[in-house]
């Protein structure tokens, strides 16, 4: 048996060199001993796009967005449709004070309110809106589809 200890954070290039197989080791852990179902999202299927009507990103997935913050309104909380339109997904979640920035000694994505959306077979089904400040990560909402509620993806998202 060989143990090595391996900085994740700033990640070395061992850590680089192994976190595949590192990510496949927890994977087969959190299935068989947490139950996890083959289907929970992976960190490939996760992206973090800014909130800018400028990005490309953010453009192409607003209206899946928008669908899936009514769904998930008026299934979780009862909200009406005309509570959950696109106006006031845009004021709830997609208008931000916050200012983007990209400092050199900052992360590579930048500062500012980001979207982190869950993607699985070619669609979002949940968007963590969070922001991303020098000394912080701050969890805005959440919101995913109520067909997925059993992967837990609250959780899953709070942990990552």
């Amino acid at each position: 048996l060989k143990v090595r200890v391996v900085r994740s954070s700033p990640p070395s290039s061992q850590f680089k060199a192994t976190f595949q197989e590192s990510y496949q080791v927890y994977k087969r852990y959190q299935m068989a001993i947490h139950k996890d179902p083959p289907d929970k999202p992976t960190i490939n299927q996760v992206r973090l796009v800014p909130v800018s009507f400028e990005d490309p990103q953010f453009k192409s997935s607003f209206n899946q967005s928008a669908t899936l913050f009514a769904k998930y309104q008026m299934s979780v909380h009862k909200d009406t449709p005309s509570d959950c339109g696109e106006n006031e997904f845009t004021r709830f979640l997609c208008d931000s004070p916050l200012e983007a920035e990209h400092a050199p000694d900052g992360p590579e994505c930048g500062y500012g309110s980001f979207h982190q959306q869950y993607w699985l077979d070619g669609k979002i089904i949940a968007v963590g809106v969070i922001d991303i400040l020098p000394y912080c990560v701050s969890s805005v909402y959440l919101y995913y589809d109520p067909d997925f509620s059993f992967l837990s993806l609250g959780v899953y998202s709070a942990l990552r």
